[in-house]
């Protein structure tokens, strides 16, 4: 097929994050692109556990099924990570927010 590889905005891949000498693979949602870096939310299921706080900044994903997620999750509106574009260039998209997510997370990132 060829053509030029493009990437979209509110799609989900799996990537590994890391957080100080640990990490794992998870889902994370493309919300910016600048030059040769994808910045990413993270994207979790574990809520309930969390603060308040923490809880306050996380994003639920209605159409979890839609996004290709097993299971009811949430973004980390406040965590970005900056990922090369290349490591992510070479993955297949796991899913997309749906239109109605998209607009409730932009409302959601607006306040």
């Amino acid at each position: 097929m060829g053509g030029e590889w493009l990437m979209e905005l509110f799609t989900l891949y799996i990537s590994y994050v890391s957080w100080g000498n640990d990490g794992k693979h998870r889902p994370v949602l493309v919300f910016a692109l600048k030059d040769e870096t994808v910045y990413v939310y993270p994207i979790t299921s574990k809520y309930e556990s969390k603060s308040e706080a923490i809880q306050a900044r996380y994003f639920k994903i209605n159409d979890w099924e839609y996004a290709g997620l097993d299971r009811l999750s949430y973004v980390d509106t406040k965590k970005h990570i900056p990922i090369p574009i290349s490591a992510l260039k070479i993955k297949t998209p796991i899913g997309k927010l749906s239109a109605e997510d998209k607009k409730r997370l932009m409302e959601f990132s607006a306040n």
